[in-house]
């Protein structure tokens, strides 16, 4: 029996994309937790150890080396800083957080080059506006979404990525022109809608709708570097984010887990680039928010 769960938990990871979504999106809240299934593994070798079964440790050779060709490099060491890096930091701010100025200056004290960020209400914005502007004297907000930069912006935009469904105001994307010294990137803010899980299944069919207008918009960006900051609501496994992540590269190093914040179990919270390489991203210290702020090391070119 351990090694017949062997088995499976290798095909399960190995062949995720198989398992439909046609039924409740399984596939994608199987991807929403595929990392976690190496905790399945360990448990299979603890029962193993005790049962003295050598059949079911050679069976686990098959989950370990799946975990470890999807997961492993994300545990390396990170590369050491190079000539042509950006640091970013993306946080969804939380519209229920109590301290905007803490959260604004803990940001900050990353001491990053761009800073995006979502749930962005008054009268929290004016604090976020206020805090921001000595170290970061450049910004745009449309809607909820923000993006606070070192560098100039030029055309800031709204990027419309509202489901059909979805009536009244509702502004979460967001584009413009960052004029780094090392050449124009044009960067993406986003904050795809929520997904729940229910009892039949996962809920995600705004935020794939979403994901795909996004999507859509990055595939008609002229300028060839893109970066794209946003609280996706996915992780970079779960199929709902294809039209981005097939377009997009992801970070090289780190998990990053950043939702919730007070036990994160997925990284939803992303980074992610074209014509760049996203080095690695970590997690910063808890805010004011249900979220944990993440920041990443870009290399342009």
């Amino acid at each position: 029996m351990l090694a017949v769960l062997a088995v499976l938990a290798a095909g399960l990871m190995a062949f995720h994309r198989a398992v439909p979504n046609s039924v409740g999106r399984l596939g994608s809240l199987l991807e929403a937790f595929l990392a976690w299934l190496g905790l399945v593994v360990v448990v299979l070798f603890v029962l193993a150890l005790l049962r003295r079964s050598a059949t079911a440790l050679v069976a686990l050779l098959l989950p370990v080396a799946a975990w470890t060709h999807l997961f492993g490099g994300l545990l390396l060491p990170g590369t050491e800083p190079g000539p042509h890096d950006l640091v970013v930091v993306q946080h969804n701010v939380s519209d229920e957080n109590t301290d905007p100025a803490g959260t604004a200056r803990a940001l900050a004290d990353a001491e990053p080059d761009l800073i995006a960020l979502e749930e962005l209400v008054p009268p929290a914005l004016a604090v976020y506006e206020r805090i921001l502007a000595p170290i970061y004297p450049y910004h745009a907000v449309r809607g909820t979404v923000g993006l606070w930069s070192r560098h100039p912006l030029t055309g800031a935009r709204l990027v419309d990525i509202r489901p059909q469904r979805i009536s009244g105001p509702w502004s979460r994307g967001l584009r413009a022109v960052v004029h780094t010294p090392h050449g124009d990137v044009a960067a993406y803010v986003a904050h795809l809608p929520s997904v729940r899980i229910r009892a039949s299944g996962l809920a995600s069919s705004w935020r794939d709708e979403s994901a795909g207008l996004l999507g859509r918009a990055i595939a008609s960006e002229k300028l060839e570097t893109v970066l794209l900051l946003g609280d996706l609501n996915g992780t970079v496994e779960d199929r709902g984010l294809v039209p981005l992540t097939s377009r997009l590269s992801t970070a090289e190093r780190g998990f990053a887990f950043s939702f919730p914040t007070a036990f994160p179990i997925a990284r939803i919270d992303q980074v992610m680039a074209r014509s760049a390489t996203v080095r690695e991203i970590r997690t910063l210290s808890p805010t004011g928010s249900d979220h944990l702020p993440v920041t990443a090391r870009i290399t342009l070119g």
